[in-house]
C-alpha cells in the first residue's frame, strides 16, 4: 500500500470501496459518487494519479493478485465496487498474458470477495462481461437465461470468478450482484471505437456502407447508473444483470450517428460484408471482421423489471458526449 488520502468526513453516508479507480468505468463511477453525501468513497488505484490528488481519496495497491492484503481499505466498508480487472486484448493471447487473466480476474476477484464478506461487506458488485456468453448472436438475443460459453482467455478468466462468487455468497451470506455489459463507449473510449472516430474525423471513405448486423452497445453513462443503481436496490441481490442503450445497431448506422455527432459526413462505401470477411480473413483478422459484420445482441428484460431501471442516455446524447471529448483532445 502506497500514497494515502484522507477519506471524506460523511459519518452518516454508506461507505464504499471502489477498484480500479483510475480505469475507463472506474473514474467515471469515482468522479460521480465522490460528490454524493449518501456515499462516504475509498478508492482503490493501481497507480495513485499524483496530478489530481486534491480531489481523490484512497490507495494505490499496484498490481493486484490472489495474495493483495486489501484490509487497509475495508475498514468498515459496506459496499465493493469490483472494476480492476485486466481487459480484453486484440492479438494473440500467451500463455504469460492467460495466466495474467487468471491471476487479476480471477483469483484477485475471489481473494477480495473473501476479504470483503470476513469483516461483514454487506454487497460486492462485480463488473463481468457479456463475452462470458458468447462472441456473438445469430436468431436471438442473449438473456438471463443463456448459458455461458466464453470463447477466450479473457471471458472464462471472467466467468471462473462469478462462479467463485456464487460460491462465496452462498457460504457467507455477503450478497453478490453481477453485471454483464456489452462493449462500452463514451468519453475517452479507445480501442476499435477511438479508431473509427479518427476515421471519420478525417473524412476517410470506409467500406462499411452495407453492414446489415446488429450490435448492442452501452453508453459509460449508462452502465455507471446501473452500477449506482446496484448499490442499494432490494432486487438487486445476488443477481446477475445484462446492460445495453437497448438500441441496437448495425455498423453502417453506428458509424452515420458517429459522423454526425462528429459534424463530419459519412463517407460509406457499400462493399458487401462477405468481401470484407474474406479480406479479413486472408489477413488474419477473423475476430476484428466478426466485430464489424457480426450481430451481438441482448435482451436486458430482466434487468429493467427486476430493477425498475431504463437506460437515462440516448445513443445520440452518449455519441455526442464521445465526440465533445475526442475532438477535444484534438487541440
Amino acid at each position: 500500500m502506497l500514497n494515502y488520502v484522507a477519506v471524506n468526513d460523511k459519518s452518516n453516508a454508506v461507505k464504499l470501496l471502489l477498484t480500479g479507480s483510475g480505469g475507463f468505468v472506474g473514474r467515471a463511477l469515482r468522479q460521480l459518487l465522490i460528490f454524493r453525501a449518501d456515499c462516504n468513497l475509498c478508492c482503490a488505484y493501481r497507480i495513485f494519479p499524483v496530478a489530481e490528488s486534491s480531489s481523490l481519496l484512497g490507495l494505490a495497491v499496484g498490481d493486484i493478485d490472489a495474495f493483495t492484503d486489501w484490509s487497509a481499505l475495508l475498514t468498515d466498508v459496506e459496499i465493493v465496487l469490483h472494476t480492476a480487472a485486466i481487459a480484453h486484448v486484440q492479438g494473440p493471447v500467451t500463455k504469460q498474458l492467460q495466466s495474467n487473466f487468471d491471476m487479476v480476474n480471477t483469483q484477485a476477484t475471489l481473494a477480495l470477495a473473501r476479504q470483503s464478506a470476513a469483516v461483514g461487506v454487506k454487497r460486492f458488485i462485480f463488473l463481468s462481461t457479456i463475452k462470458v456468453l458468447g462472441d456473438s448472436t445469430s436468431s436471438s438475443a442473449f438473456n438471463a437465461d443463456t448459458e455461458p460459453a466464453p470463447m477466450d482467455a479473457y471471458a472464462c478468466s471472467k466467468w471462473r470468478a462469478e462462479q467463485g462468487l456464487r460460491i462465496i455468497a452462498s457460504e457467507t451470506g455477503m450478497e453478490v450482484v453481477i453485471i454483464r455489459p456489452v462493449l462500452v463507449y463514451g468519453p475517452g473510449v479507445k480501442a476499435n471505437f477511438l479508431s473509427m472516430m479518427r476515421w471519420l474525423n478525417k473524412g476517410v471513405p470506409l467500406p462499411f456502407g452495407t453492414i446489415y448486423n446488429k450490435r448492442s452497445l452501452v453508453a459509460l453513462d449508462n452502465l455507471v447508473d446501473l452500477i449506482v443503481t446496484c448499490i442499494d436496490h432490494p432486487a438487486a441481490a445476488n443477481q446477475t444483470f445484462l446492460v445495453s442503450d437497448g438500441e441496437d445497431l448495425s455498423t453502417s448506422e453506428l458509424l452515420g450517428k458517429m459522423a454526425i455527432a462528429l459534424g463530419k459526413p459519412a463517407r460509406l462505401l457499400p462493399l458487401p460484408s462477405w468481401i470484407l470477411e474474406l479480406g479479413a480473413r486472408l489477413l488474419g483478422k477473423q475476430a476484428l471482421a466478426q466485430r464489424l459484420c457480426g450481430s451481438l445482441q441482448v435482451d436486458m428484460s430482466k434487468t429493467r423489471e427486476l430493477l425498475g431501471w431504463t437506460p437515462p442516455v440516448s445513443v445520440e446524447e452518449a455519441l455526442r458526449r464521445t465526440a465533445v471529448h475526442f475532438l477535444a483532445q484534438q487541440h
